[in-house]
């Protein structure tokens, strides 16, 4: 697997600009718009579940755990973006993620932010 499998994040020159800071080099917030989420929750595979649990004995990273939960993340980031373009917003400031085991038969991950309107200074 290569590098472009376990990295997410958006691609230059997306219409929604999504940042973890509070604000924007270059340019100016001219409305707030609100919370914007985007969530996700992934049931666990049996397979990789066994894997896992077999990798755990010797040591070393849990490729495919780590390959479902980058996924996992970019769809909660596309939804969270989705929710920000459908209710105006061409930004989200403090982007942050959140995850938790959802009544012990998967993962929730949760992608969550401050959606903006931003103008170019």
């Amino acid at each position: 697997m290569g590098i472009e499998e376990f990295g997410g994040g958006q691609t230059h020159g997306a219409d929604v600009l999504v940042v973890t800071t509070n604000d924007a080099p270059g340019f100016r917030v001219d409305q707030v718009i609100g919370e914007v989420f985007g969530l996700t929750v992934r049931s666990r595979h049996l397979g990789s579940q066994i894997g896992a649990g077999l990798k755990s004995m010797i040591g070393g990273e849990l490729k495919g755990l780590t390959k479902t939960l980058v996924e996992t993340r970019n769809q909660a980031m596309d939804r969270l973006v989705e929710q920000a373009r459908a209710r105006g917003a061409n930004g989200v400031l403090m982007m942050r993620f959140d995850v938790t085991d959802a009544a012990d038969v998967g993962t929730e991950v949760c992608a969550y932010g401050t959606a903006v309107v931003l103008a170019r200074v």
